[in-house]
């Protein structure tokens, strides 16, 4: 494997694990969370620096269904992690209480739930559409038995099935909409529990990325077919 790869998906892997922790907020600490969160931002720049060939095609070359899905939740993406970004400025009160911000916490407090849940979401079906992509590279360095590959998928079903339940329970809907306005947090539940929902609903919706991507690539495979059909 390349280094350049190799550096890439260290790249995204790390971003994922502190994706999952940005969200336990005031289980691990409002401190650990801003620091967490401006990690998060170093890696999503160093990210875009790192697929820079991705944002130089933007622009160019035709637009299929597939690319216009990738790139409209790339933008909403890119759009979440900014307001993520400056909302949390607004409200540090750790890493940048130098400078000399007053006002707009109430506003900036509602955006950093709407980013922040929105970017959790919107991350994991990025991840999703992707999916095909990285278990390719995967699969070309690390070769698994089928009964391995079987297991891991059935793991996953459950675990996207499970997301659903975990998606309500956790009440994300309420808080990306705003219908709750204060997220709630259970002192005395195990981190792990926590993260485990969290995981399962990353798991949910990149799978909801990842068939999206397929049926897609189905449906548009079809036209082309019968576009070559008509045209003999």
């Amino acid at each position: 494997m390349k280094p350049g790869l190799i550096l890439r998906i260290s790249a995204d892997l790390a971003m994922t694990v502190l994706l999952l922790l940005l969200m336990t907020y005031d289980l691990i600490g409002q401190a650990a969370h801003e620091w967490f969160g401006i990690a998060m931002f170093l890696l999503f720049i160093l990210h875009h620096v790192l697929n820079r060939s991705w944002l130089k095609s933007v622009f160019r070359g035709k637009y299929t269904p597939m690319r216009v899905l990738q790139t409209v939740t790339a933008v909403l993406v890119l759009l979440s992690m900014t307001g993520s970004a400056v909302s949390g400025v607004i409200l540090s009160r750790y890493a940048f209480t130098f400078l000399p911000i007053s006002g707009g916490r109430a506003f900036a407090r509602s955006l950093h739930m709407v980013c922040g849940y929105w970017g959790f979401v919107l991350l994991s079906v990025h991840l999703g559409l992707h999916w095909g992509m990285l278990s390719g590279i995967f699969s070309k360095h690390i070769r698994l038995p089928k009964t391995a590959v079987i297991c891991f998928r059935i793991i996953g079903a459950a675990a996207a099935v499970y997301g659903v339940y975990a998606f309500i329970k956790r009440s994300l809907p309420g808080y990306m909409l705003l219908q709750n306005r204060f997220v709630f947090f259970d002192h005395e539940e195990p981190l792990a529990l926590f993260l485990a929902d969290y995981v399962a609903i990353m798991i949910l919706f990149a799978a909801v990325g990842h068939f999206a991507m397929k049926l897609m690539k189905y449906i548009y495979k079809g036209k082309i077919k019968n576009e070559n059909k008509n045209s003999r």
